[in-house]
């Protein structure tokens, strides 16, 4: 079986790192990717793919990019379901990036502000973004879930 994704896009938002309860880093974005052609009024249209980036490329995906930011992403297809706080099943399909290429000059990036006051270089215990304390980011029993090795 195949599941190979390749996306060029413009990040929606910075990208929303946290960490899980075993220290694990994980990180949430949305890409802009323009659709090849154009709809009936000439304008070019893009879809808006969800994506997530596990671990030390999670890390540094989110210290490298900023809400605007050119990127390449490989990865794969992957869909998920939990049950919302009002008891709804929610399903969700994403891409699993694998790995990234930064697509513009770094001061091109560097140039562009940061959308939220998040620090980096904040340790991740004070950090106050751990992903089990926010329910729209669930994976089922989300600590003890860990993406699976394709290699």
């Amino acid at each position: 079986m195949i599941n190979n994704v390749t996306l060029v896009g413009r990040l929606t938002k910075d990208v929303d790192l946290r960490y899980t309860s075993t220290g694990t880093a994980v990180g949430t974005f949305s890409l802009a990717v323009n659709r090849q052609f154009t709809n009936q009024a000439g304008e070019r249209e893009a879809d808006f793919i969800s994506c997530v980036i596990w671990r030390k490329s999670a890390e540094n995906f989110a210290n490298f990019t900023r809400k605007g930011s050119l990127v390449g992403i490989t990865g794969r297809i992957q869909t998920r379901n939990y049950d919302n706080q009002q008891g709804q099943r929610v399903y969700v399909t994403e891409v699993v990036a694998d790995s990234f290429t930064l697509l513009e000059p770094k001061q091109t990036t560097e140039q562009r502000p940061r959308e939220n006051t998040y620090r980096q270089d904040q340790p991740k215990e004070s950090n106050g973004m751990d992903a089990s304390s926010d329910p729209g980011f669930n994976y089922t029993n989300f600590d003890n879930y860990e993406p699976e090795n394709p290699f």
